[in-house]
């Protein structure tokens, strides 16, 4: 029987939850809403599979060379409705138009996040675009088990700890699976994002969330909230207190400040990231629209890559150099003690005001944004000079 003792010690994967063989997991919110193995003793068979799946328990360490390719794609609307460059959409088109299933991430009918499938390309739509809070994934371990032993080609997406909770869970390789994971910050709270659209909802009902709304431009995307009252709200993101909350780590989940899953080598087939830096290291593709960095991290992913790159424009980069802007790529989310006052405060002061004196900068604080502003113009004058 699987034991947690520490709660950084559980990304919420549901690997046990999938294989309990008696149903005898199930998966609890706690206090900060993030959800986490539950075990009934009495049900309990002992066969330790859940201690089996676990993906923390058993890391493993990828030996490979990843590709790193800056691109996007050549279908304008697809880029514009899409966080970065728009390349998931052409991989799910690929693999339904083989007679394939999707997995990803999309927004139930209260705006929450589950993970779903898809077989229709029509439907690829609900997984386009960034999803700020952590995404339950339920039964689609089984789900994804039940096609790929019928022979139909699974594309399964998520963060990589869910990638790493799927593969323990199918315990063998399919040919017929693809696994794409993404450049992660941290996963935010479910009860944190539930307070969060009450407050900006102010009693309205919701019809619409866009994370990455691009009426602004990719650089200074928007949060976008539409109501069925034909009002909208919107902010541009970094200065939005739901995102200055989200990247300052005010509420990602405990096992994100220790992330197991930060390299460059992974055990996805592809990974996608925002090409953040793009205007050093590729001016030309720098249009203010959305560039995708992706790494093609197997021999499966270069033949997806093949398939889609005709309708991509796209050129290679030293994965180095790719991810000198963006961190979250091989760094955990730092830890701060201001956490702990902001579960404390959350649901009690105003939203906004209480994110605004959150980011009080104490005089140390002041002092490592001074020494991160040099790391940062010391890496920018290293790129031009390589390039």
């Amino acid at each position: 029987m699987i034991q947690m003792s520490r709660k950084e010690d559980c990304t919420g994967c549901h690997g046990c939850y999938n294989i309990c063989p008696k149903k005898c997991i199930t998966m609890e919110f706690d206090e900060e809403g993030f959800l986490y193995p539950s075990i009934n003793i009495e049900k309990c068979i002992g066969c330790n599979l859940c201690e089996k799946v676990c993906p923390i328990i058993h890391t493993v360490e990828v030996k490979n060379e990843p590709i790193a390719v800056g691109c996007y794609n050549r279908d304008e609307k697809i880029r514009m409705e899409s966080s970065s460059g728009g390349i998931f959409t052409l991989i799910g088109e690929l693999v339904i138009n083989s007679g394939g299933v999707v997995f990803g991430a999309s927004f139930d009918e209260n705006y929450n996040v589950e993970h779903t499938y898809v077989d229709n390309i029509n439907d690829l739509s609900k997984f386009r675009g960034s999803k700020y809070v952590q995404s339950t994934i339920g039964n689609t371990y089984k789900e994804a088990k039940e096609f790929l032993e019928q022979g139909r080609k699974v594309l399964f997406t998520g963060t990589p700890c869910q990638i790493g909770g799927l593969k323990r869970y199918l315990n063998k390789d399919y040919d017929n699976l693809i696994c794409q994971d993404i450049v992660c910050h941290g996963v935010p709270s479910v009860y944190v994002w539930e307070h969060y659209k009450e407050y900006i909802s102010e009693g309205k009902n919701l019809v619409d969330v866009n994370f990455r709304n691009k009426s602004t431009g990719w650089k200074t995307y928007s949060l976008k909230f539409d109501f069925d009252d034909g009002t909208s709200y919107q902010d541009i993101g970094n200065e939005n207190s739901y995102i200055k909350g989200f990247v300052r780590n005010f509420y990602l989940r405990p096992s994100c400040y220790n992330c197991r899953y930060k390299t460059l080598h992974r055990e996805s087939d592809i990974t996608l990231a925002d090409f953040w830096g793009i205007e050093a290291n590729l001016p030309e593709f720098d249009d203010n629209k959305g560039t995708s960095l992706i790494f093609i991290n197997s021999d499966k992913g270069k033949q997806i890559f093949k398939h889609i790159e005709d309708n991509i424009v796209h050129k290679n980069i030293d994965i180095e150099k790719s991810v000198m802007f963006n961190p979250s790529a091989f760094e955990s989310s730092k830890y701060t003690k201001k956490r702990e006052y902001f579960y404390k405060k959350y649901k009690n002061i105003k939203f906004d005001s209480l994110i605004i004196d959150l980011m009080k900068k104490s005089n140390y604080e002041k002092l490592c944004e001074y020494k991160n502003s040099i790391i940062s113009k010391i890496k920018r004058l290293l790129l031009n000079k390589l390039k």
